[in-house]
């Protein structure tokens, strides 16, 4: 789907963070319906790059969470400490920030929600938690998935997590898994997470019961409209960097005969479905110098860019 696939009247009709006084939550529903159903049926033609596209998304999100977290880290510094950092090694409190955002959208779709997953997303996240919360917490969001629409499970997946004390970033992660799930995609795709912060801390329900109701609550319209717009932004810059990174495929493969290396199918693979590759990345039957020398044609050719802008410890991708 090319940028200008986007209708013209959908950019305009979804506000702003600064812009939603007046609005009726009916309206900004509307608008994020249809951002949501262009973004669906995007994912639907299944685009080569789509790995890519949910791991630079992912990316996106965990710099967010990072500065939500205040901390200093932006997407460069990111993915050195994952891509930089030996098998097994720590990466250190915000590289697991972008393993918990990898994992939501690598991880098979039925996998995503269960305790043991969502345990391992609060480790990383850096958040404290007992089976017992995390047991709470996977009935509450049961029961609101049997009980609520997309728009209800948006806003209560937010409201969840605050409830059980684990804040807004697992609820942006809850919420992205949710409606993935909803609309049965195969994998998970960040988009409330790329949000910053939506500057709304509605009072925590006192019963988890209550959290399931997108307006029910004090605050509540206030915020769904919120998330609603925040989700229809992020749909939309999911969709147009979908587009850039298919226009940077088809260069790619458009090249692909011409690289002469054995393993060169299985780099271009790589670079379809990851983020970005470390040059000294261990790929079977190629050389340290092989793969160097690869890079160094693919560059020459416009078919990937060198993302770290250094001399040494060099990272590639689309």
């Amino acid at each position: 789907m090319s940028v200008g696939a986007v209708p013209i009247w959908l950019r305009r009709a979804i506000p702003g963070s600064q812009s939603l006084a007046g609005k009726d939550v009916e309206d900004v529903a509307l608008a994020a319906g249809a951002a949501i159903g262009a973004l669906d049926a995007m994912i639907r033609r299944q685009e080569r790059s789509a790995g890519t596209w949910r791991q630079r998304l992912a990316l996106s999100a965990a710099a967010a969470t990072a500065r939500q977290a205040g901390r200093v880290e932006d997407e460069s510094a990111l993915r050195d400490a994952v891509l930089l950092t030996r098998p097994g090694d720590d990466v250190g409190p915000a590289g697991r920030m972008l393993l918990a955002w990898r994992r939501l959208a690598a991880m098979p779709l039925e996998r995503l929600l269960t305790e043991a997953n969502i345990g391992a997303v609060l480790d990383d996240l850096g958040l404290a938690h007992n089976d017992e919360g995390v047991s709470d917490l996977t009935d509450d969001l049961r029961q609101l998935v049997a009980g609520e629409g997309t728009v209800g499970m948006t806003t209560g997946a937010i409201m969840l997590a605050e409830h059980h004390g684990f804040g807004r970033a697992l609820g942006a992660w809850l919420a992205d898994a949710l409606l993935a799930q909803q609309l049965g995609w195969t994998h998970a795709v960040p988009l409330l997470g790329t949000e910053a912060p939506l500057g709304i801390n509605p009072r925590p329900p006192r019963r988890a019961s209550t959290v399931v109701s997108a307006t029910g609550i004090e605050g509540g319209s206030d915020l769904t409209k919120s998330l609603l717009a925040a989700q229809a932004r992020a749909a939309l810059r999911a969709i147009d960097l979908s587009a850039e990174l298919e226009r940077r495929a088809d260069r790619m493969l458009a090249v692909a005969p011409k690289l002469r290396a054995k393993a060169a199918d299985a780099v271009v693979d790589k670079l379809l479905s990851d983020d970005a590759i470390v040059a000294s990345e261990k790929i079977a039957g190629m050389s340290d110098r092989g793969l160097r020398r690869l890079f160094d044609r693919l560059v020459e050719l416009g078919a990937v860019r060198e993302l770290s802008g250094r001399p040494t410890f060099r990272i590639y991708g689309l």
